[in-house]
């Protein structure tokens, strides 16, 4: 198992250090998520992503300009770090959102149940971490189903909203299938190679990469496997907090959405 997983994390690796901008369609119909990084703390470039991205509904940033985060984990498997990051969350009471598969709510049940009382959402990242670009909507809905339906036996809450693909892997065709099934896609505006863990550099490795790509809005993926992600937490929610940014979840984005003109923000 652990080298399905690191293969799987090979393959987020190849997705992620593709040249912004540049990667190139996985099939006919399908792309890879990537964007262009810009500096002094503006948010990315995504290109023909974004219109593709708004026909759907789906979220990679909010782009009101607010001084606002929204922190988002990927699942796949458990290397010992998940309850450190839920211990900082709840310490300095930040929403986050996981994203987990089929393989992490098998595994980890206890976890899961950990994360829902404690607030946080739990995405859908699919049970067997496939390219849903080369599946049929019936397989894909099955994909996400057998998620949502462990979770719910664990949580007891069977309603599950947002989902991100696997590898980073999504067409128009996707989109559309993932909506008509009752999800948003959530993608990111800001990332950094975390996932290795066999090459972790150091808590202030894992700061100073969000730091530096640091802007409004933002949408952060991080991977719970890393211990460097895991140190750095704390004291990288205390200097965005220093900066003057707050920290949301996305169904804050979502109420955002429907209502522009509100008071809370």
């Amino acid at each position: 198992m652990r080298k399905i997983c690191k293969h799987i994390a090979a393959v987020l690796a190849a997705v992620l250090l593709l040249t912004p901008l540049s990667v190139q369609a996985v099939d006919n119909n399908g792309y890879g998520w990537g964007y262009k990084a810009k500096k002094n703390n503006q948010p990315p470039e995504v290109g023909k992503y974004g219109p593709i991205l708004e026909k759907y509904d789906g979220i990679y940033l909010d782009p009101s300009g607010d001084k606002v985060i929204y922190l988002t984990f990927d699942n796949g498997y458990e290397q010992g770090y998940t309850g450190k990051i839920l211990d900082v969350l709840k310490k300095k009471k930040v929403p986050a959102t996981f994203f987990v598969t089929g393989h992490y709510v098998k595994s980890e049940p206890e976890l899961i149940k950990r994360m829902a009382e404690e607030g946080h959402i739990i995405g859908n990242h699919s049970w067997s971490h496939p390219d849903f670009t080369k599946l049929s909507k019936g397989k894909m809905k099955q994909e996400l189903e057998k998620v949502r339906k462990q979770v719910s036996e664990i949580t007891g809450n069977s309603y599950m909203k947002y989902v991100r693909p696997p590898r980073g892997t999504f067409s128009e065709r996707t989109l559309k299938a993932a909506k008509e099934l009752g999800y948003i896609h959530v993608f990111w505006s800001l990332a950094f190679v975390d996932w290795n863990t066999d090459h972790q550099k150091g808590w202030e490795y894992a700061y100073k990469s969000v730091i530096s790509q640091i802007h409004p809005g933002a949408v952060i993926l991080l991977h719970t496997v890393s211990q460097d992600n895991a140190e750095a937490l704390g004291p990288l929610i205390d200097e965005l907090r220093k900066r003057g940014y707050k920290f949301k979840s996305l169904d804050d984005l979502m109420w955002k959405r429907l209502t522009p003109l509100s008071v809370f923000y």
